[in-house]
Parts: structure tokens; C-alpha cells; sequence
């Protein structure tokens, strides 16, 4: 009877185990092909590693306000802001929808390259 509870937690762990390592893989490499795509967007704002807490809180709740009016096939993920620019991922249907929120929160769009497919270290177990 022990044994038999003991091979049964056994392979509950390995399945267990099996099942995670596989949704792990499945996930090493994504290919931008859902109805909502991936787009990272470079801003050049001149000095924007400089903007205060507050500037940047102003800015994000303009995007977040015009987003909020243009409905559900546009989110913006998050933002990296550097030096002179700012690197924004949006979730899109297309990337006329991403033109016009930065024509509506008056944000430049200098550059918006759609993400063919995401990597990450995981990738390089494969």
C-alpha cells in the first residue's frame, strides 16, 4: 500500500513536471500572430530621462485617457524612457491605431516596428 502511494506521488510530480516544462517551451518562442499584435514604438523626447514623477504621470495619464476612448483594440503593456527617448510596447490591431494615439495624446511617433516574434533567455535552451 505505501509503495503504491509513493509511486503515485512519484509520477504525479514527474506529469506535474512534464506538463510545466512544456508550457515553459511553448513559451521560449512567440510569434506575433494574434488579433492584437505587439509594436514597440520609439518616441525621441528630448531630455525625457529628466521628466519628473509628476511630468511622467501627466503623460501616462493622457495615453491612459485616450486609450480609454479609442476602446478595446489598443493597450499599451509599458514604457522605457532613456535619455532622449522614450520605448513604448503597445498591444494593437494595427498600426494605424497606434498612429492615431499618438496623433490624439500629441505624443511623437517617430518609429513603430511591429514584433515578428519574442525571444528571451529561455530560448537558448531549446
Amino acid at each position: 500500500m505505501m509503495k503504491t502511494i509513493k509511486l503515485i506521488l512519484i509520477l504525479t510530480v514527474i506529469t506535474t513536471n512534464y506538463a510545466v516544462g512544456q508550457q515553459e517551451q511553448n513559451q521560449e518562442i512567440t510569434k506575433n500572430n494574434d488579433t492584437m499584435k505587439t509594436y514597440v514604438i520609439e518616441r525621441i523626447i528630448p531630455g525625457a530621462g529628466d521628466l519628473t514623477t509628476e511630468q511622467l504621470k501627466g503623460i501616462s495619464q493622457t495615453s491612459c485617457t485616450v486609450l480609454k476612448e479609442m476602446g478595446s483594440m489598443i493597450t499599451w503593456q509599458h514604457s522605457y524612457v532613456t535619455g532622449d527617448k522614450v520605448y513604448c510596447v503597445y498591444k494593437a490591431e494595427n498600426k494605424e491605431l497606434i498612429e492615431e494615439h499618438a496623433k490624439k495624446g500629441g505624443f511623437p511617433a517617430n518609429s513603430i516596428s511591429e514584433v515578428a516574434t519574442t525571444i528571451s533567455p529561455a530560448t537558448a535552451k531549446l
